[in-house]
C-alpha cells in the first residue's frame, strides 16, 4: 500500500459461537470506537469460521477489509491453513470462499456475496445535495445504480479526479439521507487516477456506521465490480483501484473476477499487519 494508511479493524478470537452475546460484541465496539470502523467476531462453526461485525452504532451485514484483515491473520498463523488453498466462511446466512494467496502474493481474496441491483428511488439532484457537489459533476457517462453485494451500495461516476476529492458532505445531513433511502454506503467513482496502473479511484461514506468515510473497503469496491460487469466495462481480470481522499496516497483495493460464464464472482483481496495484540477482557 506504499505510504497509505490501511483501514484498522479489531479482530476478536472466541472459543465458540456463544461465547459473547450481541450486546456485548456492540459494547466492545463502541469502546473501540476511534481506534477502528469496525470490530471482527469470529468464531468455530462446524469446521468453518464464522464472522460478525460491529461498528460503534450498530451490527454490520458485510465488511469486507474486516474479512481480509480477520482471514489473512488467521491463515497466516495456522499450520493447516497456511497450506489449504480455500478455506470456507460463514457470514450471516452465507457461505463465502476465501483463496488463500499468501505465499504467491502475500494476500488473501474474498469472494462478494452474489449482487442484488435495488430498484432507486432518489434522484440526481437529491444525490448530489446529499453530497453537496453539483448535480453536473455527477457524469451522464455511467449511470448511477445501487447494488447489494454485502451491503447496499449507492454507486455514483463523477468525471473529474478532483471533483471526487474534493466532496467534503455533511456527515448527519448524508446520515439521515442514507437512512431515508435504506442505504447503506455510498461509493463515489472515477476513472481519473493518480497512478496510470490503477483502473479507478473511489471515496466511500458510511454515516449510518458511526463514521463519515472508510478508507478501505472490500463490499463497496466489491459491488463496483459488479457494476462494471453490467455496464460491460470490466472482463474480470484483476484490476487496482485507488480508495481514499488523498490524491497521491490512496488506498489499493484488488478486484479479480472467476472464470465462470454463468454467474460471474468477484473476488477482493488484500493483506494485513498486526499492530497491537492481546487479550480482551469483559467485565459483567
Amino acid at each position: 500500500m506504499g505510504r497509505s494508511t490501511g483501514n484498522p479493524a479489531g479482530c476478536v478470537y472466541l472459543p465458540r459461537e456463544d461465547a459473547l452475546s450481541a450486546e456485548s460484541m456492540q459494547q466492545i465496539a463502541r469502546e473501540l470506537a476511534g481506534c477502528v470502523n469496525e470490530v471482527v467476531f469470529l468464531s468455530p462453526d462446524n469446521g468453518h469460521t464464522s464472522l460478525r461485525f460491529f461498528s460503534a452504532e450498530r451490527e454490520v451485514a458485510f465488511c469486507g477489509h474486516g474479512i481480509i484483515a480477520a482471514m489473512y491473520d488467521l491463515i497466516k498463523n495456522d499450520p493447516v491453513r497456511v497450506i489449504d488453498p480455500v478455506t470456507r466462511i460463514h457470514v450471516g446466512k452465507q457461505e463465502l470462499l476465501v483463496r488463500n494467496e499468501i505465499a504467491k502474493a502475500d494476500s488473501v481474496f474474498i469472494s462478494a456475496p452474489q449482487p442484488v441491483e435495488i430498484k432507486l428511488a432518489v434522484s440526481r439532484d437529491e444525490i448530489a445535495a446529499a453530497l453537496r457537489i453539483a448535480p453536473g459533476d455527477i457524469t451522464e457517462k455511467h449511470r448511477i445504480s445501487c447494488i447489494n453485494a454485502g451491503l447496499s451500495t449507492l454507486i455514483v461516476p463523477v468525471d473529474a479526479l478532483d471533483t471526487l476529492l474534493s466532496i467534503h458532505p455533511d456527515r448527519q445531513n448524508l446520515r439521515e439521507f442514507c437512512l431515508a433511502t435504506g442505504i447503506e454506503i455510498i461509493l463515489v467513482f472515477s476513472t481519473s487516477t493518480t497512478s496510470t496502473g490503477n483502473r479507478y479511484r473511489t471515496r466511500v461514506f458510511a454515516p449510518i456506521y458511526g463514521y463519515l468515510e472508510d478508507p478501505a473497503t472490500g463490499s463497496g469496491n466489491a459491488a463496483l465490480g459488479y457494476y462494471l460487469f453490467k455496464e460491460g466495462t470490466w472482463d474480470g481480470h484483476m484490476i487496482a483501484i485507488e480508495q481514499g481522499k488523498s490524491r497521491e496516497n490512496p488506498n489499493i483495493i484488488r478486484l479479480v473476477s472467476d472464470t465462470s460464464k454463468v454467474q460471474h464472482s468477484v473476488f477482493f483481496g488484500g493483506n494485513a499487519v498486526v499492530r497491537i495484540e492481546g487479550e480482551y477482557i469483559l467485565h459483567p
